[in-house]
């Protein structure tokens, strides 16, 4: 069964990144481009390549490692869009087509593969390394939102900075990475 949602949860993925770059019918490259800013896009893809390397070595530590990031990684995707993006932005937009896969259904994939059919075990420390994606994501952001010269900045999609308050939606995403690694502690500990 873990084979079939690993296997399930990179051929989705790939599907749905595939159709960033597809118009009309059409191979864009500069159209699927853009996509790689959101966490959610990486995250995701991320997941995606530690669910296929899973597939080829199951028994492996450093896949199951990666796996763990992956799904912490789209743990965090999930639980941002449920409980911040959500109520700003609309449900409805969040959670339809390409979004509802992304945002809720591959997230939801790669937590019951892991919590139900890759129990291990898990160190603290090990455990830690789930905050990895979004430590780097928050550098990045920062930098391409706030620091970065004005022409070449993004725009605030996730509003992290609304109002300049950017250390508080940091803070609030390294806590929250910090409490989904301490669920996944918890869950393959069986404590």
């Amino acid at each position: 069964m873990d084979l079939i949602i690993n296997a399930l949860i990179f051929i989705v993925t790939v599907v749905l990144t595939v159709q960033f770059f597809c118009q009309d019918g059409e191979w864009h490259f500069r159209n699927g481009v853009p996509a790689f800013r959101y966490f959610t896009v990486l995250s995701n893809d991320f997941c995606a390549a530690t669910a296929l390397l899973l597939c080829f070595a199951p028994g492996r530590t450093w896949a199951w490692t990666l796996k763990y990031i992956g799904t912490a990684a789209v743990t965090v995707t999930m639980l941002t869009v449920l409980f911040f993006l959500g109520p700003n932005m609309g449900y409805k937009k969040l959670l339809s087509g390409v979004d509802l896969f992304m945002h809720l259904l591959t997230p939801l994939c790669a937590i019951v593969s892991f919590c139900f059919f890759e129990k291990r075990g898990m160190t603290f420390c090990i455990s830690l390394l789930g905050m990895l994606p979004v430590l780097l994501y928050a550098i990045l952001y920062l930098y391409k939102v706030i620091l970065a010269p004005e022409n070449r900045r993004w725009e605030d999609f996730y509003g992290f900075n609304k109002n300049g308050k950017w250390p508080i939606s940091l803070a609030a995403m390294l806590i929250g990475s910090f409490a989904v690694s301490m669920l996944f502690l918890f869950l393959q500990n069986g404590i």
